[in-house]
């Protein structure tokens, strides 16, 4: 009595083989187009970023000196430096793929990657609980 057999593993590789399909399609399709970044402090947004590749430069938010945000040349950016204790906004590291999201709690300052064409007014922004 055999555990497993070869019909389970051809069932896996081709569930492997499936999400790979799905994965990739995924990616290709979220790269299509031009994206910028929006910064919002408090829930309100305070800044666009447009994710031009062949601009590097290091900012902050004047809303809150201490959260400083890197673009870099590829077209990406990320939380550079932050004063909150745990720095998961800085782990999270560079972001550039369209539903990309990361924040900075203690700060109140989300980073969220969208596409340049106009949203439409029934579409889900950013959900906010006080």
């Amino acid at each position: 009595m055999k555990f497993i057999k070869k019909r389970d593993f051809i069932i896996i590789a081709v569930i492997l083989l499936t999400a790979c399909i799905f994965y990739f399609v995924y990616n290709m399709q979220s790269d299509k187009g031009a994206t910028k970044a929006e910064i919002y402090y408090e829930s309100e947004l305070v800044l666009t970023v447009m994710l031009n590749k062949n601009e590097d430069r290091i900012f902050k938010l004047p809303q809150n000196e201490n959260v400083v945000f890197h673009l870099y040349e590829d077209g990406s950016i990320r939380f550079e430096e932050s004063d909150c204790p745990d720095k998961v906004c800085i782990k999270s590291g560079k972001l550039r793929h369209i539903g990309s999201s990361a924040a900075c709690l203690p700060n109140k300052v989300i980073l969220k990657i969208v596409p340049v064409k106009d949203t439409d007014d029934n579409d889900v922004d950013i959900i906010v609980r006080k």
